[in-house]
């Protein structure tokens, strides 16, 4: 995950500088893999970073020295090779990734891809990755990413923060990037490290400050901040997993909490909801639940309401009628669940969040033959190992 930050930092570098999105990708490839065949034997560098960055530079200048571009560029195109330095404090470089997030929302960019975009180049997840959170085959994403590559270089798009006037147009794809990066993330976890990385806290932490009128950048700070807070109860001091409704509140962290209720007073202030403010105040209010107590399902019930209708997925259908079954019985969130599926088709029936919750309430209503195939389905899909214990764990548990 480390390595993942630093790539999309470092290309931000060299994109900036180069304009040429393709080209630094091509020139940041060349430097890990360089550091591959390099630093098992030589040792590793005490600044990887500005390693990394100076053979990439040099990669680039190469690049743009080569007979072939030269031939097919203007005489002035290209970065000054003057202006590169060999020895550099990576640290000391304002960080450009997000001008290169802007740049990816450029309106030039297929509105579909920009937040993929960003996902690939800027915050370091792959095309399978981002494929998959899209439920898009990884080789049509793939390709997509290329397309929106080329087309930067293509339109001349220029690196930089774009006018006040501008911003405004392309926060929402930068929001979902970031949401993106948060959902990705929490998603594919493993068991002895659930703890949400710090890029989707810091980005979330400077949108709001790019765009400080912004209620949605609040709202998605303290969802992110909320998230964050519960990460160390995730799991038990064995790695196993530990559901929400069950998780010791005693281990959130009462700074990230504060936090996010600090953006949420901003966001109300401006009296203009949105998804992300709906989504922090669902997690506000299981986070409120006190050591030892229960959770507010019944003003979660409204809550979850009011996100489906605004911002409606599976996700959030799933959601609503595990919260209805607390609120009116698992027969009436059973049938909402099984609904929303029909409605949603065969890409319903592979959601595994709609699988195990079906199992669940299947095992609530003491239809064990049916939990217990619902659990195996649901187990087929998991591919968060503490996860699958515990789906395994109440498998067996009905099966007993």
């Amino acid at each position: 995950m480390a390595a993942r930050d630093s790539y999309g930092r470092l290309l931000a570098l060299l994109a900036a500088s180069a304009s040429d999105l393709a080209s630094a990708e091509d020139a940041l490839a060349d430097a890990f893999e360089q550091a591959l065949r390099t630093w098992p034997s030589a040792g590793v560098p005490g600044n990887p970073d500005a390693w990394l960055l100076t053979v990439a530079r040099n990669r680039l200048r190469d690049h743009w020295k080569s007979a072939a571009v030269r031939r097919s560029l203007p005489g002035d195109a290209g970065p000054d090779p003057e202006a590169h330095v060999d020895d550099v404090d990576v640290e000391a470089i304002p960080d450009r990734r997000l001008e290169l997030m802007l740049v990816c929302a450029h309106p030039a960019i297929e509105r579909g891809v920009r937040t993929p975009l960003m996902l690939n180049t800027v915050l370091g997840f792959t095309a399978e990755q981002v494929g998959q959170a899209f439920s898009v085959p990884t080789a049509t994403m793939a390709t997509r990413l290329v397309r929106a590559k080329k087309r930067i270089k293509a339109a001349g798009i220029p690196f930089r923060i774009p006018d006040r006037t501008d911003l405004p147009a392309r926060m929402t794809a930068v929001l979902e990037a970031v949401y993106g990066a948060y959902v990705i993330d929490w998603e594919t976890t493993g068991p002895q490290a659930r703890q949400l990385p710090s890029e989707a806290l810091h980005l979330a932490e400077v949108l709001t400050t790019l765009v400080p009128a912004d209620p949605e950048a609040h709202g998605l700070a303290a969802l992110v901040q909320l998230s964050a807070a519960r990460a160390p109860a995730r799991a038990d001091d064995h790695g196993r997993f530990v559901p929400l409704a069950e998780q010791d509140p005693a281990r959130w962290s009462p700074r990230l909490i504060s936090r996010a209720h600090e953006h949420l007073r901003a966001a109300h202030a401006r009296g203009q909801l949105g998804r992300f403010q709906v989504e922090a105040a669902i997690q506000a209010v299981h986070c409120a639940r006190p050591p030892g107590g229960e959770t507010d399902w019944a003003t979660l019930l409204p809550l979850h309401r009011l996100l489906d209708a605004i911002a409606p997925s599976l996700g959030s259908g799933v959601a609503l009628a595990a919260v209805t079954a607390e609120v009116d019985g698992p027969a009436a969130g059973l049938a909402a669940l099984e609904a929303l599926l029909e409605q949603a088709g065969p890409p319903g029936r592979r959601f595994q969040p709609a699988r195990a919750t079906r199992a669940h309430l299947l095992d609530r209503l003491g239809r064990g033959a049916e939990a217990v195939a619902a659990y195996d389905s649901a187990i087929a899909v998991t591919h968060d190992c503490a996860e699958r214990q515990y789906l395994l764990r109440r498998r067996g548990a009905v099966s007993r």
